[in-house]
């Protein structure tokens, strides 16, 4: 109780100093659209890590109860635990497959963080996958052989469905003082298909698994916060829309507000999971009880199971709430000059009215540790128009073929740390931040424009301030 109490007061402290340094002209970026600052050092609130090394996304919210931790550490071990194939004498983790991507959660969430494309054809990293859909009469459906996502493991005598062959070409550019870049363009191929060539209008999207640090604190905004920013028909005029995706919530039998996914195709942290142990390792839940296996796989429908459903509801509940109160690290470099000075032109350049810095989350949210939370996610949780260059065309719910969540950027700068490497955007072709900037159009082409128009100082200012969040 004493512990929360001084974490309280510190955060009291540091939004006050940091609020009278606006105030009184000191070099503080402020958020123009009335949300309050840019950043603040305690990016999760009370429940901020301090934390900086390859640990950084695998710690506890700090508010925890010692009851509360334990419940984490039992989530954190269902996490990391590789499922087997059915039959087997380790009857709690067994039913992996028959068809899947990773083994556990974490083969593609390492350390809690992000994952990368594969370097080659052969490269056993796990963490692309390739969704898959036809176009139906009231929006997509599963390819009819394949399903709705591309499998490329499976347990014996159970063919995989195919491999993933990426080719990049480069695509090069140059800024208005001359300085040259690169953009690398992917092309996605699936190769050695185990029965049959796809459905000849098959459409495919590639998605990278992100980092799982926040979920809870991003669930627990209040769903009146995040409509108040949508603005679908873009009634101010300034270009930049924002929609909300609405889809099932399986649990409670209803639609709901989507927050989770690429296309915030899921409305929770829960369902996400849920669709995450099905979808990738072939685990079966309440909220999905049937095995994945498409009607033409006859050998996947007629392989052993590990009960149904694999996963009980205590299991699942365990690791979501691993999942719900995995902590933010801190903010680093608060007080550096060029991190001021990228915080001010983030906000010039439009960033901030999509990768909303400030919310508050609810005083009623379920999860205790995390309500009542000053939090800077960087992120409105709305689909938005990312132009043609980013295009999957393939639609998600409300989501369209150019249209994608605004992803938090929390812990951007600690990928690097904790995953060794720097890759970015939903299927990790931008190399870097630079190149994920460039990246952007649609509604956010004014932003890529006038970062490109800045001066070789005020770019890296303004990256210097996104690898400090």
């Amino acid at each position: 109780m004493i512990r929360s109490r001084l974490w309280v007061l510190v955060a009291g402290i540091l939004l006050l100093v940091t609020a009278l340094g606006s105030v009184y002209g000191c070099d503080v970026g402020r958020d123009d659209s009335g949300l309050g600052l840019v950043y603040d050092e305690l990016l999760g609130g009370e429940t901020t890590a301090f934390s900086a090394g390859r640990n950084a996304f695998e710690l506890s919210a700090r508010n925890l109860t010692n009851e509360e931790r334990r419940i984490f550490e039992v989530g954190d071990s269902f996490f990391n635990q590789n499922w087997v194939t059915a039959p087997a004498s380790t009857e709690a983790r067994d039913g992996l497959g028959p068809t899947f991507n990773a083994q556990s959660c974490s083969s593609c969430h390492s350390h809690d963080g992000r994952a990368k494309p594969p370097d080659h054809d052969d490269d056993p990293v796990r963490g692309l996958l390739l969704r898959l859909s036809i176009p139906g009469e009231s929006g997509p459906v599963d390819e009819p052989t394949y399903g709705g996502q591309l499998q490329d493991r499976s347990i014996l005598s159970i063919p995989v469905e195919g491999r993933i062959s990426i080719r990049y070409e480069e695509l090069p550019g140059r800024y208005p003082d001359g300085t040259s870049y690169s953009l690398r363009q992917p092309t996605y191929v699936i190769v050695e298909p185990a029965l049959g060539r796809l459905h000849p209008e098959v459409m495919v999207s590639p998605r990278i698994a992100p980092a799982v640090i926040g979920m809870g604190l991003l669930e627990a905004i209040p769903e009146e916060r995040i409509m108040a920013l949508a603005d679908p028909d873009d009634a101010d005029g300034d270009g930049i829309s924002g929609r909300a995706n609405r889809v099932w919530d399986v649990r409670h039998g209803r639609p709901a507000l989507g927050r989770f996914g690429w296309k915030a195709n899921q409305p929770t942290v829960e369902q996400q999971g849920a669709g995450a142990f099905l979808g990738d390792i072939g685990i079966t839940s309440s909220l999905f009880p049937a095995e994945n296996c498409p009607p033409a796989q006859t050998a996947c429908q007629q392989a052993p199971t590990g009960g149904s459903p694999e996963i009980p509801d205590d299991r699942l509940a365990k690791v979501t709430f691993y999942v719900q109160t995995l902590a933010v690290p801190a903010m680093r470099r608060v007080d550096e000059p060029e991190v001021k000075q990228g915080a001010r032109l983030f906000v010039e350049a439009q960033c901030a009215a999509c990768h909303t810095p400030r919310h508050v989350t609810a005083a009623d949210y379920p999860v205790r540790p995390l309500r009542d939370q000053v939090i800077f996610p960087y992120t409105d949780l709305l689909l938005h128009d990312m132009g043609a260059g980013l295009a999957d065309g393939r639609p998600d719910g409300l989501a369209s073929g150019r249209e994608w969540r605004t992803p938090p950027l929390w812990g951007l700068g600690l990928i690097q740390v904790v995953n060794g490497h720097t890759m970015l955007l939903h299927d990790g072709r931008a190399r870097n931040i630079e190149e994920a900037i460039l990246w952007h159009g649609g509604e956010a082409q004014q932003s890529r424009d006038y970062f490109m128009n800045l001066s070789s100082e005020d770019r890296a200012a303004l990256l210097e301030f996104l690898r400090a969040i």
